[in-house]
């Protein structure tokens, strides 16, 4: 286990000793300061950090930068600023480390072939050979990759089947948040996020990531309610908010941000057939706070009910918090781990949690202060809620 939390989370627990793990992402997102903050968090191990893009001088820069952390430097912390894999195996053999970040894998280089760096060949021979030596020696290594523009790792896909993990560490350069997720793990959940904030001295671990997802506003709005999700293990409270207006130019537009459009324009369908309303007329637009992208369908509730209280000018208690998926016919569905979503929202100071009837079977609600209602269908709900 690494002094990281959202590390540990995750990679499954840890670092697994033998394992060839690839973090991938924007250029300027923060890879290289996650990597070196982890070399100098791990104060017992041996770490060589070997980069083929920046000079020594560069990265002690960087390190004394991110050092006025409690973790201070590391003894055993090596730098190699080296592209040739053949120099790197032989400071291997030198320094003997307990753990080798390659920052970036493209940039090296391998004397079998005579490509340059960073091309398909390259890129898997010196996979290869690092992969040969993870599990020889038992070290784990750490690959930092580049991706291309449409977001995807660079070099060959073989890449991604070579190593155990792939990591991607994702957000807006304009945003100080960054989400790291997995999109491959032989040795945990895939499903798991880290969420980090990026600071001027490096790299904060968002450990409560419900707060930055529901944003602090002034009074009550219209158009703004909170859902209750799951990423992984961890459950989350995000803020949806939508903003529905008379469409002025013929077909109307329906623009969502961090959210999927076909799953948004089925459920103006279901408002439309099963509750009545004139979607055909609006434009729609939602948005997901904090620049995080859900697929949980629990998130359905709270986005038909955002929608509504912005159509209709009527705001949602900033108390009351939603979870339930929504059938095509208007009914609300169970979502699993119920409880969890419950006593994330007690957690948080939330009063009410609207939930549907089939979840409640399996719940046991003596111990709970929050109020959980429960319904069946989504008339019924509009009723209790819009009155």
């Amino acid at each position: 286990a690494t002094p990281d939390e959202e590390l540990n989370r995750v990679l499954g627990g840890g670092i697994v000793p033998g394992s060839l793990i690839l973090i991938g992402g924007e250029p300027g997102i923060g890879k290289s300061t996650l990597m070196l903050q982890l070399g100098l968090s791990l104060q017992k191990a041996k770490i060589l950090y070997v980069s083929g893009e920046e000079s020594e001088q560069q990265i002690k820069m960087r390190a004394e930068r991110l050092s006025t952390k409690p973790q201070g430097s590391n003894e055993n912390f090596y730098m190699l600023a080296e592209t040739g894999t053949k120099n790197i195996f032989q400071a291997i053999e030198m320094v003997q480390p307990n753990l080798v970040i390659i920052d970036s894998i493209q940039t090296l280089h391998s004397q079998m072939l005579d490509s340059s760096a960073g091309s398909v060949g390259q890129v898997r021979q010196c996979a290869g050979e690092l992969m040969k030596f993870a599990k020889e020696t038992n070290t784990p290594v750490f690959l930092v990759g580049h991706i291309t523009k449409d977001g995807m790792l660079a070099g060959p896909k073989v890449l991604e089947h070579m190593v155990d993990t792939v990591l991607q560490f994702e957000g807006d350069r304009h945003l100080a948040y960054r989400i790291l997720r997995t999109t491959k793990n032989r040795f945990g959940s895939t499903s798991e996020i880290g969420i980090y904030e990026m600071l001027g001295n490096g790299l904060r671990e968002v450990s409560n990531p419900s707060e930055i997802l529901i944003s602090q506003k002034d009074g009550q709005l219209s158009g703004a309610t909170i859902g209750a999700t799951i990423e992984g293990n961890r459950p989350l409270l995000i803020e949806i908010q939508s903003l529905v207006s008379p469409a002025s130019y013929g077909t109307p537009q329906r623009t969502p941000t961090g959210f999927d459009q076909k799953r948004l324009n089925m459920l103006l369908a279901v408002l439309e057939k099963r509750c009545g309303f004139r979607m055909g007329t609006q434009d729609v637009f939602v948005n997901m706070a904090g620049g995080i992208y859900v697929e949980d369908p629990a998130i359905d509730l709270a986005l038909c009910i955002s929608i509504i209280s912005s159509m209709e000018e009527i705001p949602v208690s900033d108390k009351i918090c939603f979870a339930a998926e929504i059938g095509l016919g208007g009914e609300l569905r169970a979502v699993n781990r119920i409880d969890q979503r419950i006593s994330e929202a007690e957690k948080l100071g939330f009063q009410e949690i609207y939930i549907s009837k089939c979840s409640q079977k399996s719940l046991d609600l003596k111990k709970t202060k929050i109020t959980v209602k429960s319904f069946g269908k989504l008339e019924e709900l509009f009723k209790d809620l819009f009155g």
